[in-house]
């Protein structure tokens, strides 16, 4: 008999042209990712290919027991790093039967935007760094750290190497040749300040792609944690005290502020992001208020701020961009829970359709 590993890994493409699709969606907390897998008669390329499916919304606490079918429509196509050959990964949104976009379902209202003719134009990229922090599953306890105490204090952490310095080096190093293989546009990753926590990031993309490519990043890093039973934590300030939190900072630009004289339109964006700063805070991620507090590399959270190579301001503009006139900037305030649909849909709005 076949050892279970040998079967994992068969590659189907030998004996059949069936493929397996594993529906991606976002549960009712707003954070928690599931997924289901289907048989489909032959390759897809195509969202459209795919069909629709549903769930027992009852079970996510996105429906009532009496009336529990949500529907899931296929947005995205992501090659499957666990099955490999033609298999799919698909990330779906979710409708209730009548085809009203459940109050959970932040993509549908994000498309809208992105889609806007004038947002379109400018064709926003968009560059996530995710931060993350790996947990010992029964204790739920950083990664590494003596159980019930604390590992010395940080400075050694941050790009470390060496067996006291990063923990779980494995786990990132699989989830980044995991995301390549996806599809996924993820530009890097690196030890962060905290042992036991992480970073990657996804970027350069364009519109809604940005969180279609962060929600599959996010649940490859938990597939791949679950394998090695460790538990990701999206928790923006996970330990208490003289530890820093964790953020998912977002690097945005515009054709406008690419090009010649985009330095001022970058700056006409930041006063926009000035104005709208409650608005903004409050869909920046749960918790946020635990991590924004004027230290670790954050600014307060009801103050807005913003400064050219500063890491202690709301919005940061590197030092390249003011050299050359042009660029990006940096969104500093995303906490790591934050979800990229509202974030990136939210900058868009506030910096290319809002008029003051």
């Amino acid at each position: 008999m076949s050892l279970l590993s040998d079967l994992i890994n068969l590659d189907l493409s030998d004996n059949t042209d069936k493929i397996i699709a594993e529906y991606i969606w976002i549960g009712g907390s707003g954070m928690d990712i599931r997924s289901k897998a289907r048989t489909l008669p032959k390759p897809v390329s195509d969202p459209s290919e795919l069909p629709k499916w549903n769930y027992d919304g009852s079970s996510t606490g996105q429906a009532s027991g009496d009336d529990s079918e949500v529907i899931i429509y296929p947005q995205a196509i992501f090659k499957d790093p666990f099955r490999k050959g033609n298999n799919i990964l698909v990330m779906c949104d979710a409708y209730t039967p009548a085809g009203e976009p459940l109050q959970t379902n932040k993509r549908h209202a994000a498309a809208e935007i992105f889609g806007r003719p004038d947002v379109a134009a400018e064709e926003p990229w968009f560059g996530i760094e995710q931060e993350y922090t790996l947990l010992q599953k029964n204790i739920k306890w950083p990664l590494g750290w003596p159980v019930g105490g604390y590992p010395g204090a940080q400075g050694p952490y941050y790009c470390g190497i060496g067996a006291d310095k990063a923990y779980g080096r494995d786990i990132v190093d699989a989830h980044y040749k995991a995301c390549l293989y996806a599809g996924i546009n993820i530009s890097g990753i690196n030890g962060e300040v905290m042992p036991g926590q992480w970073e990657f990031q996804v970027g350069p993309t364009v519109g809604i792609s940005s969180g279609d490519q962060i929600w599959v990043a996010r649940y490859l890093l938990e597939r791949i944690a679950e394998i090695v039973g460790v538990v990701v934590s999206f928790d923006p300030k996970p330990i208490e005290g003289d530890w820093n939190g964790a953020g998912a900072h977002t690097n945005y630009s515009t054709n406008s502020m690419r090009n010649d004289g985009g330095f001022d339109v970058i700056v006409e964006a930041i006063e926009k992001l000035k104005l709208k700063h409650k608005e903004h805070i409050a869909a920046y991620g749960e918790g946020n208020e635990r991590r924004l507090t004027g230290k670790h590399e954050t600014a307060d959270i009801h103050t807005f701020s913003w400064g050219v190579a500063n890491r202690g301001v709301s919005v940061r503009v590197g030092r390249d961009t003011e050299q050359n006139g042009k660029g990006y900037f940096e969104d500093r305030r995303p906490a790591s829970n934050m979800d990229p649909y509202v974030v990136t849909s939210m900058i868009a709005e506030t910096t290319i359709l809002w008029k003051p």
